[in-house]
């Protein structure tokens, strides 16, 4: 009984860990706004802080410019929400995870 109580919470739990396809170049919404949520408590309009980072998932200026991000917006704070996960898509097929270094460790992304 327990080790089937066991295996189902792993079960469980490895259904929950978000998926990244094999090329590692894209990940689900909901992984977007649990970091978002982990950033920013999930304001996607945070404004700019000291260092240049804004957005819901506190994109560098330097980033957000070389990502193509001035597409949506001069900074990642006035582009929308889908906007920003669009350039978050291009940070994690170039840089991985590590982009967001404590927030994707805290949620198990890497």
């Amino acid at each position: 009984e327990q080790a089937a109580a066991r295996a189902a919470a792993a079960a469980k739990a490895a259904a929950a860990k978000p998926r990244v396809s094999s090329s590692g170049a894209s990940a689900g919404s909901g992984v977007w706004d649990r970091l978002a949520q982990c950033e920013t408590g999930g304001n996607w309009s945070h404004p700019t802080v000291s260092g240049g980072f804004s957005g819901g998932l506190m994109f560098h200026s330097g980033t957000w410019n070389a990502m193509g991000g001035r597409a949506y917006a001069a900074t990642a704070n006035g582009a929308t929400r889908d906007q920003q996960i669009a350039v978050a898509e291009k940070v994690l097929a170039s840089s991985g995870w590590g982009a967001w270094p404590g927030c994707s460790r805290k949620l198990g992304l890497r």
